[in-house]
């Protein structure tokens, strides 16, 4: 105890701690390679993005040590106030928030610009880590899985509300932690059954879909009344719910769709699911993309050598689309390094969330394993075309400080626990 005391460094997982500085560095020279100019190589500037990114990483080691200073104990203590401060940033936002590129999701101080929502998914993790880890709490009840999902729901709401819906769609992931803690598997069902409605309202629209599941349902009320009359006689006002619940999240869908998305993420949408033609050359992010990638071959064209990248023919290259310089100047052998990388940086937090002695370590382990793979394989799948173009970062890669120090702030809160499992909780 007294060396842990005396040594903020005592027991952190220095394997979690090499994985990280290993992305931080690909990432780095990824985004030097996306944001330099012929007349600056080999120099630091510290006005273009490369030199801002390099002044948030050397940030993030104050952040770091701030983390570990505290007792493990405090993150589980003061996770619910934690957890309700985050939500204030994102109210905050309505009031003070600046709008950038269609978005109110940051603030401005002077030229600076923070993210609220990069550090919410770390404020909602401690939530549900300290609600799960409640002796009394069982997800088998519904009380427990209602205040479970409300928790995940006000921070996702507010954050599609701003409109930000790519940011929003990771607390999906929290869905993989309730499911390893006892969430029915039923749930997983719905939630796959609710993506399939969602697909086709936004294909057929809200009234065809409306009179489809109308009809379906009255397939099934005939089964039942001429084939289970006593299941009917017993579950036909479950049946009822079952079906006015379907028909409020048609309209919602149509609603948010409509109303609360933007111009450009519903012609994404519409894009992908073949509704109407790319006539205005929305698509061309990704279709530059996947070119890109395919272009770098098996070993790709070397360092600051990427003809298309360099050529400015992927736009957000430095963010959302930051893959795409691996994929070009490293080619299929630099994608597939980065990838093990990652696979083995989400194994180890599995493994290192697999030993905890205390619950609240291990579901918050969880937690930030099922973010950091939502985000990967969603800014992958968009980077190849495989999914639409929704805003999500590249864990560590692209560029941005909010989201440097938010996956920063993840990682190292999960650190800093691990290094108490040896002691008495």
């Amino acid at each position: 105890m007294r060396s842990r005391k005396t040594n903020i460094f005592f027991g952190i997982d220095w394997v979690l701690v090499l994985l990280y500085f290993v992305l931080i560095f690909f990432g780095w020279i990824n985004i030097y390679s996306a944001t330099i100019t012929n007349d600056q190589y080999d120099l630091i500037n510290f006005s273009t993005e490369y030199g801002k990114q390099l002044i948030w990483i050397g940030l993030s080691f104050p952040i770091i040590l701030l983390i570990l200073l505290f007792d493990a104990k405090f993150y589980e203590k003061y996770a619910s106030i934690i957890y309700l401060i985050s939500l204030a940033s994102l109210l905050g936002l309505f009031i003070l928030g600046k709008n950038i590129n269609g978005a109110t999701s940051w603030y401005d101080f002077g030229g600076f610009s923070l993210q609220p929502s990069e550090f919410v998914k770390a404020a909602t993790a401690l939530a549900i880590a300290k609600l799960v880890s409640d002796k009394q709490f069982n997800l088998k009840k519904f009380n427990t899985q209602f205040q479970a999902f409300l928790i995940l729901f006000f921070p996702a709401i507010l954050i599609t509300l701003q409109p930000d819906p790519g940011s929003a769609l990771v607390y999906t992931a929290f869905i993989f932690v309730l499911y390893r803690e006892g969430l029915p598997f039923y749930y997983i069902t719905v939630g796959f059954l609710t993506l399939v409605l969602f697909v086709i309202t936004l294909y057929l629209g809200f009234i065809d879909t409306l009179l489809g599941s109308l009809l379906l349902f009255v397939i099934i009320l005939i089964y039942f009344i001429k084939y289970r009359k006593k299941a009917f006689k017993r579950g036909w006002i479950k049946l009822l719910g079952v079906y006015f619940i379907s028909a409020f999240f048609i309209f919602s869908v149509d609603l948010v769709f409509n109303h609360v998305f933007e111009q450009r993420h519903r012609d994404r949408f519409n894009i992908l699911l073949g509704k109407t033609t790319d006539t205005k050359n929305i698509g061309y992010n990704t279709n530059q993309s996947v070119t890109t990638i395919a272009s770098g071959g098996l070993t790709g064209r070397g360092f600051l050598e990427g003809e298309r990248t360099q050529g400015n023919f992927v736009p957000e290259k430095q963010t959302d689309y930051i893959f795409t310089i691996v994929g070009e100047e490293w080619g299929f052998v630099g994608t597939t390094t980065v990838i093990i990388v990652f696979v083995l940086f989400l194994l180890r937090i599995l493994q290192v969330a697999e030993r905890q002695k205390s619950k609240f370590s291990r579901v918050y382990g969880y937690s930030i394993a099922s973010i950091f793979f939502t985000h990967f394989t969603i800014n992958i799948g968009m980077v190849l075309g495989i999914l639409p173009t929704i805003g999500i970062p590249l864990p560590f890669f692209s560029y941005g400080g909010s989201a440097l120090w938010g996956f920063t702030v993840l990682l190292f809160l999960f650190i800093r626990l691990d290094a108490n499992r040896s002691y008495e909780w």
